[in-house]
C-alpha cells in the first residue's frame, strides 16, 4: 500500500529530537562520569595518509558516519566542498553513511556495508548526541569496534571523531567541560591517537558572548539576523548558521591536524581498551534457510526496497502469522536490522530457552517507515545460541499506540494501518551465524 507523500527528513528530525529528550533523562543518573576539559581540537596522530593524497592531487573519499545532524545537508556537504576548494587538484568524493536517530550501537554493525566497502580515505565519526543516553561502557564497546574494524579492513584509513551537541549539553560546555558521551569517546581517541574536534566549544563561546541564540524560531532572513539563531529545536543546526559554525571549526582545526604527523603508512593498533569491544559486530545477510512460512523478498523497484537499498541491500516482508525467522549463532549478541511503520505487527521473540517476549514493529512515531534495530540479546555468554522470531496473529490497537498528535494521520489514512506485517533487512551479530543450524 502506498502511503501519502510526507517530508521524511523533517519527521526523522522530530524523532531524533524526541529520542534526545529521552537520553537526557537517562544520562542524569550517570553524571558522575569524569568530564574532559572542553578543548576544541586535539590533533593527536593527525591524518597523514589523507593529507598526502590531497597534497598529491589524488582522488580521496571522505566517509561520514553519524546521525541526523550529519545526515542533514549541512556540515557534511560543506566540509567536503571546503576540502575540494582548498585542494583544487584533488577530487574529493563523499560517502554518506548517516542515519537519523541512530547511535554508535547501530553504526558499528553497519560499518562494513555503509562505509568500508566503499574504501574511504578519511572517516568522520559523529555520535556524541545520539550516544548521549548510552553508558560509557557501551560507548567504548561500540566506538572501539568502529575503530578496530576500520583498521582491520585498511590500517591506512585516517579517522576523526567529531562531537556535536544539543541544548542539554550546553551547560557542560559553558562550564569548560565536554559532555559525558564526548568525554567517553576521548578515552579511545587518546588510546588510538585519533584527532578529535568538538564543534560545541565555539557554539558555547558565541552563546556566552550574545552573538548566538541556541534555540529560537527561525528568522525570516536567517543569514543576516543578529544575533544569529543556531537551531529551532535545540538539536538540529540551521544549515546557514549552526552547520556553518561546525564547518568553520573543521577549517580552523585542519592546519594543526594536517601538521600533526607527516609519516604515512598503517596506523598502529594498540591493545584494546576493552577486550569485549564490538570489533566482531557484523551485518549478516538473511538466507532462505532461515525463513519459515510465507515471506516475500521485495523487488528492487518496490518503493521501500528502493528507498532503503543503500543500507538494506535486501528486504524481506512477512505477511502471515506462520512466518518466522530462525537462526543459530556463535557469539554474544544478536539483533535484526528492520523497519518500523504503520503496517507493522507484533512479533514473538524467542532466545534460547528463555521466556518469549512480544515486540511491536510500530511505535508512537509511525506515520511513515524508518529503519530500526530489533534487539534480541546483548552481552549473552559466549557460546552457541538460538533465535526464533515469528509474526503474531494479534491485531494491535494502532491508533492508541500513536502519539496523540499523530492520530489525525491515522484517521485520515486508516487503510495504511490495517496490515500487520514485518520487514526484515539483515541480522546484526557479534560473532558468527552457524551455517546449517538455522532450525531445531
Amino acid at each position: 500500500m502506498r502511503l501519502p507523500r510526507i517530508n521524511h527528513t523533517l519527521t526523522r528530525l522530530t524523532l531524533c529530537s524526541l529520542l534526545i529528550g529521552a537520553v537526557v533523562q537517562t544520562s542524569a543518573a550517570q553524571d558522575d562520569y569524569p568530564r574532559r576539559e572542553a578543548v576544541e581540537c586535539h590533533p593527536r596522530g593527525g591524518t597523514p595518509n589523507f593529507r598526502a593524497k590531497l597534497d598529491a592531487g589524488k582522488s580521496v573519499k571522505i566517509a561520514y558516519l553519524g546521525g541526523s545532524i550529519t545526515a542533514a545537508p549541512g556540515w557534511r556537504v560543506q566540509s567536503r566542498q571546503w576540502f575540494a576548494a582548498q585542494y583544487p587538484k584533488a577530487i574529493v568524493e563523499e560517502i554518506h553513511a548517516a542515519i537519523g536517530g541512530t547511535g554508535s550501537d547501530l553504526g558499528v554493525f553497519r560499518l562494513q556495508n555503509d562505509v568500508l566497502r566503499h574504501k574511504p580515505d578519511l572517516l568522520f565519526v559523529e555520535f556524541a548526541v545520539n550516544d548521549g543516553g548510552a553508558s560509557p561502557e557501551q560507548i567504548h564497546k561500540a566506538m572501539e569496534g568502529i575503530v578496530r574494524q576500520t583498521w582491520q579492513a585498511d590500517p591506512t584509513i585516517d579517522i576523526w571523531f567529531v562531537y556535536t551537541l544539543h541544548e542539554k549539553m550546553l551547560p557542560d560546555l559553558q562550564a569548560g567541560k565536554m559532555p559525558r558521551a564526548a568525554s567517553a569517546m576521548e578515552e579511545l581517541a587518546d588510546l588510538y591517537q585519533i584527532p578529535s574536534i568538538h564543534f560545541g566549544v565555539k557554539v558555547a563561546e558565541l552563546v556566552d558572548s550574545g552573538e548566538l541564540i541556541f534555540k529560537a524560531p527561525k528568522p525570516e532572513n536567517i543569514v543576516t539576523a543578529k544575533p544569529a539563531v543556531f537551531s529551532s529545536d535545540g538539536v538540529h543546526p540551521h544549515v546557514e548558521t549552526g552547520h556553518r559554525i561546525y564547518t568553520e571549526t573543521i577549517a580552523r582545526s585542519w592546519p594543526v591536524i594536517r601538521d600533526a604527523a607527516t609519516k604515512t603508512g598503517p596506523h598502529v593498533v594498540p591493545k584494546p581498551l576493552r577486550d569485549d569491544n564490538w570489533e566482531q559486530a557484523r551485518q549478516v545477510a538473511i538466507t532462505p534457510d532461515m525463513l519459515r512460512g510465507e515471506w516475500q523478498k521485495l523487488d528492487a523497484d518496490h518503493r521501500l526496497a528502493n528507498r532503503f537499498k543503500k543500507n538494506m541491500p535486501e528486504l524481506y516482508l512477512a505477511t502471515s502469522p506462520d512466518a518466522a525467522l530462525e537462526f543459530s549463532f556463535e557469539g554474544t549478541a544478536a539483533a535484526v536490522f528492520d523497519l518500523l511503520g504503520p503496517d507493522g505487527g507484533q512479533l514473538r521473540v524467542e532466545f534460547d530457552d528463555g521466556e518469549p517476549a512480544a515486540r511491536n514493529r510500530i511505535d508512537a512515531y509511525c506515520t511513515y517507515h524508518r529503519m530500526s534495530k530489533l534487539a534480541i540479546t546483548q552481552g549473552a555468554p559466549q557460546g552457541r545460541h538460538h533465535v526464533r522470531i515469528s509474526l503474531m496473529p494479534e491485531k494491535l490497537d494502532k491508533r492508541n499506540i500513536l502519539f496523540e498528535k499523530n492520530r489525525a494521520f491515522f484517521d485520515e489514512h486508516p487503510k495504511a494501518y490495517e496490515p500487520h506485517t514485518w520487514y526484515a533487512g539483515s541480522l546484526l551479530i557479534i560473532g558468527q551465524v552457524v551455517p546449517g543450524e538455522n532450525s531445531r
